[in-house]
């Protein structure tokens, strides 16, 4: 248990917040509940920490002074930041708050290296949108019978900035919902079991959700004519408005493909963003292959058309100056076949 005791700043008798930075701190009373420790039974010499991450809403002679005793280090000496948020103590505030609560006699005996401020960070937990998403997903199954798997929230001003207690685990809850199925528009109280925080400052919420279909987006940049991996690109549900007919949405239509410009990560891709590998670029001197029962001939000719695997393009016999019609069947290789079908590739 953290013991508490008068601790003065500027002879005031209060203990003082650890604001966030730029604010000036605000006095806040400490009741006294044991006598200070004597200064004689400390070290002669304390070292202060530029920096302290903390769980809790005070901040003990313990935190800021690394090796005091049991009795020194329980004691209060500031208010910690709130939830989540970062600030600062004067280093003077914490040696004349050190002198009034008779841990040390004179600013001497407190070394700071040389910095002028301590830097208190309180610990939280961040509530996400997603979280907040998935907790109105989950009321408006249970309480309206809707399937909201298609639709996504788009809370009105955007997702607000919630910390909760980082010791809490447990999901976000709606406690009140309601909900118009006509226009989608929704109204939650959402909560986080246990939270202190959250009761003190409930989370009110409004907002609509939007029908949402399923994008293949790159997840990094992918440079032009580079080969799209599985690993490189992510099948995620967006705001179907706006999309367009040409968005890819089936994974398989951009793996093993080329880039034909850069892709930038997140974006969604669209049909012309990536095409096929060619295997055989127009002009290039192939090998023409022509197979029927019992025959097999090969001879060089001349691509007229770029071709992945499997497309049909046209080349042309260097000695006969006939125009044959074949599908790439390799790097370099044109099989022509008296039943030949297939695509016919498109010029590049």
């Amino acid at each position: 248990m953290i013991r508490l005791s008068l601790i003065a700043l500027a002879l005031s008798g209060t203990a003082a917040l650890a604001a966030p930075q730029h604010v000036q701190p605000t006095p806040v009373a400490v009741a006294s509940a044991v006598a200070a420790p004597a200064a004689a039974a400390l070290p002669s010499r304390l070292q202060l920490r530029p920096e302290i991450n903390l769980a809790r809403d005070l901040v003990t002679f313990g935190d800021l002074i690394p090796g005091l005793s049991g009795e020194a280090a329980a004691i209060a000496a500031f208010r910690a930041p709130a939830l989540g948020e970062t600030g600062t103590i004067q280093v003077a505030r914490i040696i004349e708050a050190a002198r009034t609560a008779g841990i040390v006699r004179d600013a001497g005996e407190i070394l700071s290296q040389g910095f002028a401020q301590v830097v208190v960070t309180r610990a939280a937990r961040r509530v996400t949108a997603m979280d907040l998403e998935a907790a109105v997903k989950t009321g408006l199954q249970e309480r309206f019978g809707v399937d909201a798997r298609i639709f996504a929230l788009s809370i009105d001003g955007g997702a607000p900035s919630v910390a909760v207690e980082p010791e809490l685990t447990g999901d976000v809850s709606v406690v009140d919902l309601s909900f118009d199925a006509r226009s989608r528009r929704l109204q939650a109280r959402l909560t986080v079991p246990g939270s202190t925080a959250m009761r003190l400052k409930p989370l009110r919420i409004s907002g609509q959700l939007v029908e949402t279909m399923e994008v293949v987006v790159p997840k990094r940049l992918i440079a032009r004519g580079e080969t799209l991996g599985k690993d490189d690109v992510v099948i995620e549900r967006r705001p179907r408005d706006g999309q367009g007919s040409e968005v890819i949405g089936d994974v398989r239509a951009a793996i093993d493909k080329v880039a034909r410009r850069a892709l930038l990560a997140g974006v969604p891709l669209r049909g012309g963003d990536v095409q096929r590998e060619e295997i055989v670029g127009k002009g290039d001197l192939v090998t023409i292959v022509y197979e029927a029962p019992g025959l097999l001939i090969t001879l060089r000719g001349k691509a007229n058309e770029a071709g992945a695997m499997g497309d049909v393009v046209s080349v042309t016999n260097p000695q006969s100056k006939r125009v044959l019609q074949g599908k790439v069947s390799g790097p370099g290789r044109v099989s022509v076949q008296p039943s030949a079908a297939g695509r016919v590739a498109s010029a590049q």
